[in-house]
């Protein structure tokens, strides 16, 4: 069904639209410097601005308004109803606000943690061509990945039933996709633009996304400046507060969390994103891989002192050398150039990682390889039909055909000049400013030719299973191994080669629920366009903001709550694969060669679970042990900690398989409006608490009542990060003997 009369870009789409992208895209970066970073979904401003858009079109004025000094250019505020496709380019300009920009991490990374400057419009611009850049390949690439059929991109079903009712694509493509979009039968559906009656005694979904939204908002005020040891208990380090073992297996950010747990949601959902919008297998699957990690892998390297484990913290994502200090970084770069320094390296010695981090390089290699082997497994000839089929391009369905009939197409030549300023752009930002990025110019192309090669089967993955692996691994060892000792340039050719294919792919998303929702192609591919360089500015500009004004952020040790654990990790692995690369590292002159095994590994994982999947059909669950998210569940660590994975994993059983089995009309109608309630809350709160309470203190000033619960769980532990072998000596830790050794 389409209705082409239906306008589309209006006043109201402007003004909601813009107003959730730039809300979104500030809180977003000003929680994602927070010890606890968390995301506000768009799924929120979704919500907020039904009731608003109606409210605009009951009381705006229908007069048209001329356009000053323009030959007759005018526009209605209200030209009527508020409709549904209005509310989906809101809702694409929101995602547009949600969906992060990578490449400040590089200016947090110079500014905060490098302590170099790094020129402004050289980093402005290196924000925009990356989040950019991706239209070109998607504009090459939307006839297979948006026309055919066969590229259905099962996330876009929630957000198409939210929309509408009657799109009965979906509802039949998937028992898995009716779990989410109703609870598996027709007539108990809900959507956005179906008129809901309040139950006597009930509420409707708007009023209870508003009382979700209040008792969040009211509540967080406690975990953030109450009683902050509310966001991470740690009995453990209380009880035992002398006692480096203790803390090290109950702390729950510095150890194995054994006991510890979050009464705070931003604890919750701020690495794993929010359980509830999580299917109870995919939780399982989650959890079984964390608890194998952490409490087997882990705790057997550091016991046994493999690679001198001992002489490292047991949970830590720094770099040390071999007396276990913090890494030197400052001797092995040359202060001038800022590339490698080979006699500071000599002086400084090998970089040493601790257990924790080193597996989880680990298994970030075994999943890329677990997933392509799972890939053709399990899902290797319906995946091979489908795009067999979308190259053929034999089968038309209703949405192309409306499509075609009713709408222009975005010419070919917008998505190529666009491809062509944006390339012109990122020259002009690592080539100019003296050269300050590092990336040359046959690296920028590199860059370009990996994202345009890896979109297209990336994007099948994405569009037909929902499992989209990322590049930066193999971003960082292509340019690690081709132009060691330079880290900016590094992280550079990471975000072009790694983000452009990312941007690709959100774009083709986009563009496929625009396809669904009757959206005209040329308003997309504006919405889109003004999003994303929108949403990018104010990302950049809140950074930099944050960066001058709170003093020692990304400390750790001396502004815990402003500690950038995202940032840090990323620093981190500049140093690892941009400074010293890759052959020092897991090549032939490293430490950790034989972490590559870890490739194998992952590659033959999958076998034996398809092979018993064949054996015996009749045990569906076996079908639903997934390795791939078995050994990539845990890669958020670092920098979630255990307490994040534990205080997730609970919540997430209890609404996805307690709660749903029990009360399945209830969790259908109300779960993702609650996690969209308490995610905004929380994010309004801190905001609130930050410009009334936080930005009058002074760099010495105590932020919130002084009390025992006003230190955060996880820093009751600071014995937790310290090393137990013996003779190491590290500031605020106790030095172990060889006796007691």
């Amino acid at each position: 069904m389409d209705d082409p009369t239906l306008p589309a870009l209006t006043f109201r789409t402007w003004t909601l639209g813009l107003t959730s992208c730039l809300v979104l895209a500030f809180l977003n970066q000003f929680f994602g410097y927070r010890q606890n970073p968390l995301s506000v979904p768009p799924l929120a401003a979704q919500l907020v601005t039904l009731p608003l858009g109606r409210l605009m079109a009951a009381k705006l004025p229908k007069k048209k308004v001329k356009f000053p000094g323009t030959a007759g250019w005018e526009f209605s505020m209200n030209p009527g109803p508020f409709n549904v496709k209005e509310h989906v380019l809101i809702t694409i300009l929101a995602n547009s606000g949600a969906n992060g920009v990578y490449a400040v991490h590089i200016v947090t990374m110079m500014r905060a943690l490098y302590h170099r400057s790094i020129h402004p419009l050289a980093a402005f611009l290196l924000s925009q061509t990356t989040q950019l850049l991706g239209y070109g390949w998607a504009g090459i690439f939307r006839k297979f990945m948006v026309d055919s059929p066969y590229m259905w991109w099962p996330p876009n079903l929630i957000q198409v039933a939210l929309f509408r009712f009657s799109l009965s694509l979906a509802l039949s493509r998937s028992v898995y996709d009716q779990r989410f979009l109703c609870d598996g039968r027709q007539h108990n559906c809900r959507a956005l633009h179906e008129k809901e009656v309040r139950r006597r005694g009930g509420t409707t979904r708007l009023q209870f996304f508003f009382v979700v939204f209040a008792i969040s908002f009211a509540y967080y005020i406690v975990p953030n400046y109450l009683f902050p040891f509310a966001s991470a208990f740690s009995i453990g380090c209380v009880i035992w507060k002398g006692s480096v073992l203790a803390q090290q297996l109950t702390s729950g950010y510095r150890g194995l969390g054994i006991g510890a747990f979050g009464l705070d949601w931003a604890t919750i959902s701020s690495y794993l994103g929010t359980p509830i919008a999580t299917p109870g297998h995919a939780i399982l699957n989650v959890m079984a891989g964390f608890v194998l990690f952490l409490y087997v892998l882990v705790p057997i390297a550091y016991w046994t002192d493999s690679y001198h484990a001992k002489r490292f913290p047991l949970i830590s994502s720094g770099v040390f050398d071999g007396a276990g200090h913090r890494y030197d970084t400052a001797t092995v770069i040359n202060p001038k150039t800022f590339q490698f320094n080979p006699e500071g390296y000599s002086k400084v010695g090998p970089i040493h990682l601790s257990p924790f981090f080193v597996l989880s390089y680990g298994l970030n290699f075994a999943t890329l390889a677990a997933i392509f082997t799972h890939i053709i497994l399990f899902h290797g000839r319906s995946l091979w039909d489908q795009t067999t089929q979308a190259v053929k391009n034999q089968k038309m369905d209703v949405h192309t055909r409306l499509m075609r009939k009713n709408y222009e197409r975005v010419p070919e030549w917008w998505f190529g000049v666009l491809l062509l300023i944006t390339i012109a752009l990122a020259f002009a930002a690592c080539l100019g400013f003296g050269g300050q990025l590092q990336l040359p110019w046959w690296g920028i192309l590199l860059a370009c030719a990996v994202s345009f090669a890896f979109t297209l089967p990336i994007g099948i993955l994405t569009a037909t299973t929902n499992v989209q692996p990322g590049l930066n691994i193999i971003t960082e060892m292509i340019i690690g191994y081709t132009y060691p000792g330079r880290p900016l340039a590094n992280v550079s050719f990471k975000t072009y080669g790694y983000v452009s294919m990312m941007q690709a792919i959100y774009f083709l998303s986009d563009f496929k629920l625009g396809h669904y929702m009757k959206i005209p192609p040329k308003s997309m591919f504006v919405v889109q366009l003004v999003g994303t360089v929108v949403a990018t500015s104010l990302y950049f500009g809140t950074s930099w903001w944050l960066l001058s004004t709170i003093p020692n952020i990304c400390d750790s040790e001396k502004n815990p709550l402003w500690d950038c654990p995202n940032d840090n990790v990323f620093y981190s692995a500049s140093i690892i694969w941009g400074v010293v690369g890759p052959v020092r590292m897991f090549g032939r002159l490293g430490l950790y060669s034989k972490q590559n095994w870890w490739f194998l590994a992952g590659l033959l994982a999958p076998i034996p679970v398809w092979v018993s999947s064949r054996m015996f059909p009749e045990r569906k669950w076996i079908k639903l042990i997934n390795v791939p998210v078995i050994l990539g569940g845990v890669l958020m660590m670092p920098p979630a900690g255990a307490v994040n994975y534990w205080s997730w994993g609970v919540v997430g059983i209890l609404f996805n398989v307690v709660i749903y089995k029990r009360y399945k009309k209830w969790w259908s109608q109300h779960t993702y409006v609650m996690s969209a309630g308490l995610d905004t809350g929380v994010a309004f709160s801190a905001v609130l608490a930050y410009f009334a309470l936080q930005t009058w203190l002074g760099p010495n000033d105590e932020y919130g009542p002084i009390w025992w619960g006003h230190v955060d769980g996880s820093y009751n532990c600071d014995l937790a990060k310290c090393p137990t072998a013996a003779g190491v000596v590290v500031d605020g830790c106790p030095v172990v003997s060889g006796l007691d050794a």
